[in-house]
């Protein structure tokens, strides 16, 4: 593991090295035993176990390197940022870490206990100084989807620099217009860490190169969901892909899902599918799922199922809509668009939110699922509340949905297993039963 031969540059960046690499030990081994050990995976997936290796190693290095030549280093937790204008600038944006359990004990002797585990999560690895993306960033990128969110960028700005977006909740005129000034205003804070102008040429070089990624992913999550009876990729891998869709190089990062496209698209005409006929297929929507929190995946491909799609920021809400810049002359043209581009996210944080519960649901037929889960995190008001609406509209449609609400502690493990389990059992009785009816 690459973390070993960086010990000196984490160490300079305020990494807490001793720490650290017992975290990322355990990490690894978790990724080696849950991933790596699948049977039948693409090879292409070397290059992403490859990643998770060097994931606070290498990748930390390529970071600092670009921060010596005053190039932007953006810390987010939402796919609110405009990264577009990070990457025009020659910078690097990327999340921070989230995911995990054990920083959460640190984060509650500032934070209470009942707010989403993401954000303890997030504020714990700041406190342990055990997150080399967070010591790597010139600033945090806050944004204002919800109350615990913004009230905590008050109490992280003591820890860390932060810049806060204000993402409004309605799309109004006026809120798009004001989005539309957020906008601007960030590109103008990039400047400030850059110490230069950033061009328009440069802007829309960026938006090019984001635009390239979401349509990579775009095409694995065709690949992987479109095709009844042939999964040619597990759904932990595509989960742990679209992870590290926020770590990676962008432009490396698309070459390398393109070349596993191609390989997906090989074994989509030979017919090799890492799950057996009639694996019962499932959607996950719902909140974000930040690395390592791999639990729900382990329980439902565990459980003799195949996830083929999730709906969320860690999947298709991200990648499903690109920047369009023909014909664009100017600067504020561009943040137009910009403005257009990310008001198209369906985040719960937004009221009304039909297109949402539309989208959900014209997925399920386009992808012949089998079923739908929908996965919050606790105390994450906005998802839990808006989940009433949206298995409301699946129940409309005579869609299976399993609702599950959990935190990052492993105890629950085995409940959701168990649940998952039942749920599926209901699936096949319900699809027997429409074969017998039809006989």
């Amino acid at each position: 593991m690459g973390v070993e031969l960086h010990k000196d540059l984490l160490s300079s960046i305020g990494v807490d090295v001793e720490r650290h690499a017992k975290m990322m030990g355990m990490g690894l081994a978790g990724y080696q035993a849950g991933f790596m050990s699948q049977p039948n995976r693409p090879k292409a997936m070397a290059y992403f176990d490859w990643f998770m290796s060097e994931i606070q190693a290498e990748r930390i290095a390529e970071i600092n390197a670009l921060k010596a030549q005053k190039k932007p280093a953006v810390g987010t937790f939402c796919i609110f940022v405009p990264e577009e204008i990070v990457v025009g600038a020659g910078g690097a944006c990327f999340g921070l870490c989230g995911g995990a359990n054990p920083p959460i004990a640190d984060a509650e002797s500032e934070l209470p206990r009942n707010i989403c585990p993401l954000i303890k999560s997030a504020y714990g690895f700041k406190l342990q100084h055990t997150c080399a993306y967070t010591q790597s960033a010139d600033f945090i990128y806050g944004e204002t989807t919800c109350e615990a969110k913004k009230k905590t960028w008050e109490l992280l700005g003591k820890h860390h620099p932060v810049h806060v977006m204000n993402i409004p909740h309605m799309k109004r005129e006026k809120d798009l217009k004001m989005w539309q000034e957020e906008i601007k205003e960030f590109k103008e804070h990039i400047e400030e860490v850059s110490e230069r102008k950033l061009s328009l040429a440069e802007m829309l070089e960026g938006v090019k190169v984001i635009n390239a990624k979401r349509d990579a992913m775009k095409r694995l999550d065709t690949l992987r969901g479109m095709h009844p009876d042939i999964m040619p990729i597990s759904g932990k891998d595509a989960l742990f892909i679209s992870q590290m869709s926020f770590l990676d190089d962008p432009k490396r990062f698309t070459e390398k899902v393109n070349e596993l496209c191609d390989e997906l698209d090989v074994r989509i005409k030979g017919k090799v599918s890492v799950f057996p006929e009639n694996t019962p297929r499932i959607m996950v929507l719902g909140t974000p799922i930040a690395p390592p929190n791999w639990k729900l995946h382990t329980a439902v491909e565990g459980s003799g199922a195949c996830i083929i799609n999730e709906e969320g920021c860690i999947g298709h809400r991200y990648f499903k809509d690109n920047v369009d810049i023909e014909g664009v002359q100017s600067e504020d043209e561009l943040y137009e668009r910009l403005m257009k581009r990310y008001s198209k996210i369906d985040c719960a944080c937004f009221t009304p939110n039909t297109g949402r519960t539309d989208k959900i649901v014209q997925m399920y037929k386009d992808r012949k699922a089998d079923g739908v889960i929908y996965y919050t995190l606790s105390f994450c008001h906005t998802y839990n509340v808006e989940s009433h609406l949206v298995t409301e509209a699946l129940a409309k449609e005579g869609i299976p949905c399993l609702v599950i609400e959990s935190d990052y502690s492993p105890e629950d493990a085995g409940q959701i297993k168990t649940r998952v389990e039942a749920f599926l059992e209901s699936i096949t009785f319900k699809q027997k039963a429409e074969v017998f009816a039809n006989k």
